[in-house]
């Protein structure tokens, strides 16, 4: 059975610590593209903070769980927030065969998820080779993609103290 295409509409994940160090992971499929988590939506009535949630685990073993926190890659679900932003861009070519003919553009919601800088990282072999922290400046010069670098850029703006 062909792989369903994927829905043109997903979560990008800054995963960030207190220090506004930044999470990057190296795509396996394009060496050195560093990017945040990112991932479509697995079906059209999946919730954004339900992708997001899942995208996190998927890509990097954090678990993002509503109840205590047990396990030391677990971080409470309010350190996870909407960071209401959204982007539509063209779909790199490279990736379009994964979508519906036709479909060029995808709609991205930004989130950014607060963690301890000591947190566990086990990144999805077959998605990502390799991670780094970096500070946040730092991070957004070494995206490829212009609207992770510029969700980047807005860190300091969510992650204040009223924002988680």
């Amino acid at each position: 059975m062909d792989k369903p295409y994927k829905i043109p509409e997903s979560v990008l994940v800054v995963i960030y610590t207190a220090d506004l160090d930044v999470l990057l992971i190296e795509r396996a499929d394009k060496p050195g593209f560093w990017q945040s988590v990112t991932g479509s939506k697995d079906s059209a009535g999946e919730a954004l903070f339900d992708t997001a949630m899942r995208e996190v685990f998927e890509e990097t073993g954090i678990r993002v769980t509503p109840g205590e926190c047990r396990a030391p890659n677990e971080v409470p679900s309010h350190h996870l927030r909407n960071w209401q932003l959204s982007n539509v861009y063209d779909i790199y070519p490279v990736w379009r065969h994964r979508y519906a003919p036709g479909v060029t553009r995808n709609t991205e919601h930004v989130f950014g998820l607060l963690v301890p800088r000591d947190i566990p990282v086990v990144l999805a072999p077959r998605e990502h080779v390799d991670m780094l922290w970096l500070p946040w400046l730092a991070a957004a010069d070494k995206c490829f993609s212009p609207s992770n670098a510029e969700a980047i850029l807005e860190l300091p703006h969510h992650a204040g103290p009223d924002s988680n």
